[in-house]
């Protein structure tokens, strides 16, 4: 497998980013989750779905997702760097019942299309060796027993789909094409950065985008989205009261942009820094502290 993709075939490997490494930097002392009384330490990707914030224009673009496997159709999801697009995906694999679904979740760079043809076939447990024809063909057969052998629905999702190459992602719309397309058979999720919708409005891949039901998107949160979401991950890790004052929220804010990405990065820093300094609540000057060590 080629060092610039991953993919996966089993169930619990498919879950993107489900289990990242702890992290054993300072972050972790036992000072710092004391001082702002938690049981573990917040921001971090370490977040089980269930605990995840709901917020809904994600749970609209979430729903939009899974009417469209549930129809056995395609969709893609459009989201910029840092907003929540790995964590929707989970919430949409823990939804895909494994008795129902079979998916296989690939995550690549810029691959021609034999080689993105191999990453799909090592994913899905077939030979990933072979002309492009072949491998075309091994993966029709391997989507049609899964769905009229095995009584399973495959779907196949497509992580940093805006790394894809044109020609690449045409050969989708060859892969969900079952008896002259008088079947559906194969549900694909493409996922990817806005560079994605505009690679799909062109015009070689009409075919491609005729054949997704459902473009779903993601946004940066308002403001007060982002107090709200501190405050959720403050409350997941054990805090009874947000351990930021109205000054810092707004800092968090105006520094982020409201992305999430960013927003986890800043406010853990400031905890950090709040923490060196012996306060129990995070100021907008522990912020701007933080800032400099942050690529925002």
């Amino acid at each position: 497998m080629r060092n610039d993709a991953r993919a996966t075939n089993t169930r619990n490997d498919a879950k993107p980013d489900a289990r990242p490494d702890r992290d054993p930097s300072p972050q972790s002392s036992p000072e710092l989750r004391g001082r702002f009384g938690l049981h573990a330490i917040p921001f971090t990707r370490e977040i089980r779905v269930e605990e995840q914030m709901h917020m809904p224009f994600a749970d609209e673009a979430l729903d939009g997702l899974f009417n469209a496997v549930d129809q056995r159709s395609s969709a893609a999801l459009v989201a910029p760097a840092g907003t929540g697009k790995t964590a929707l995906l989970r919430r949409l694999l823990a939804q895909l019942p494994e008795a129902r679904y079979q998916v296989r979740y690939v995550k690549v760079t810029s691959l021609s299309k034999r080689d993105m043809c191999r990453e799909i076939s090592a994913a899905c447990g077939i030979p990933s060796a072979g002309a492009y024809p072949f491998l075309v063909r091994g993966l029709q057969e391997r989507f049609e027993t899964c769905s009229s052998t095995e009584g399973l629905r495959p779907v196949l999702l497509l992580d940093e789909a805006h790394e894809l190459r044109p020609d690449v992602l045409a050969i989708l719309r060859i892969l969900t094409n079952f008896e002259m397309d008088s079947r559906l058979v194969l549900s694909v999720i493409l996922a990817g950065q806005p560079p994605l919708q505009a690679m799909l409005a062109r015009e070689d891949q009409q075919a491609v985008m005729r054949r997704l039901s459902h473009c779903a998107t993601l946004r940066l949160l308002s403001r007060d989205e982002t107090a709200a979401y501190v405050a959720h991950r403050s409350a997941i890790a054990g805090a009874m009261h947000p351990p930021f004052d109205a000054p810092s929220l707004d800092a968090l804010y105006e520094l982020s942009r409201g992305n999430m990405r960013a927003i986890d990065q800043l406010a853990l820093k400031s905890l950090q820094a709040a923490a060196r300094a012996s306060a129990d609540v995070v100021s907008s000057p522990h912020v701007l502290a933080a800032r400099k060590d942050l690529w925002l």
